[in-house]
């Protein structure tokens, strides 16, 4: 498999080997409408099987198949002088900023699923590796857009300066172990279901270190999640860092404990909470700033 390269003055796009630095392939058949494309942004699905190329003069998005380097069916029209192109971590969904607007294309049909109206001359997506949210910088409303991609809609709009351009996300760093077990007791009633959760982790070699009392935690139990905001938690005498309080009227409470090197235990318990839908297997997920892990158990679940 190739990484892509592009051309802004022709309508194609080229391919090269990484191992040689050459030019193996040359893909054509980007024209839309009899006009020439421009490609001017590219993204590759994770997968590595298709890459999608934003042409900026036929407002379309011609899609690749990187097996035959050719590409597949009729470009996709996407707005006005499409450019940044984002895809989904899950690869289901292809974000692309065009105009005023970003254009969702279900990679699955190529076609637009949905069209979310952002500030004005869009020019950088990137999609959180969680895959819940699309951030989009507006360099002519001097805004960040961040769109729910599960309703895709824009929830926030952030002021951020004279003319963004681009922007970036700090990936996770995913821990080297985590298990966790976990007790879920069903309310009979909505919000009062609770759950107690334990849980010990393994931090790699190269992740940052965690510090809960200045860094966002967030915790994922089935279909309940929650953030503890930074400056939340306390660390006692003891080394323990602690955080009891209400958090969108659930009663939480949480402890770390540093356990031995590079290792951690993870303790939660939460009242008037909701946990309907949830359902064995359990996903829990845990996240400590940018370190994070994800696992799915087998609970205790009383009705």
């Amino acid at each position: 498999m190739f990484p892509v390269c592009f051309t802004f003055t022709t309508s194609s796009v080229a391919v090269v080997d990484t191992a040689t630095n050459m030019v193996a392939a040359t893909v054509n058949g980007m024209t839309y409408s009899g006009v020439v494309s421009i490609p001017i942004n590219v993204a590759v699905t994770p997968d590595g099987k298709h890459v999608y190329a934003a042409n900026l003069f036929s407002n379309s998005v011609s899609v690749i198949d990187t097996g035959s380097n050719a590409v597949v069916g009729t470009p996709i029209p996407a707005g006005i002088s499409p450019g940044p192109v984002a895809i989904t971590p899950d690869g289901k969904d292809a974000y692309v900023a065009a105009g005023s607007n970003v254009s969702v294309i279900d990679t699955a049909t190529n076609t637009v699923v949905a069209t979310v109206p952002v500030g004005l001359n869009p020019s950088g997506v990137a999609v959180t590796p969680d895959g819940k949210h699309a951030y989009v910088t507006n360099v002519g409303s001097n805004t960040v857009s961040v769109i729910d991609t599960a309703s895709n809609t824009v929830t926030a709009t952030v002021p951020v300066g004279n003319g963004p351009v681009a922007v970036g996300i700090i990936p996770d760093v995913p821990f080297v172990a985590f298990g966790a077990n976990l007790v879920i007791a069903f309310g009979g009633a909505p919000n009062q279901d609770s759950f107690a959760l334990q849980s010990g982790f393994t931090l790699s070699s190269t992740a940052p270190s965690i510090d809960p009392v200045t860094q966002p935690v967030t915790l994922q139990a089935g279909t309940f999640a929650v953030t503890i905001p930074p400056g939340s938690f306390v660390e006692t005498p003891q080394g323990f860092f602690v955080f009891v309080g209400v958090i969108n009227g659930v009663a939480l409470q949480a402890a770390i404990e540093h356990t031995g090197t590079l290792r951690y235990a993870f303790q939660a318990k939460a009242v008037h909470a909701s946990l309907t839908g949830t359902t064995n297997p359990v996903t829990v997920r845990l996240s400590l700033g940018v370190d994070s892990g994800i696992t799915s158990i087998t609970a205790k679940i009383f009705h």
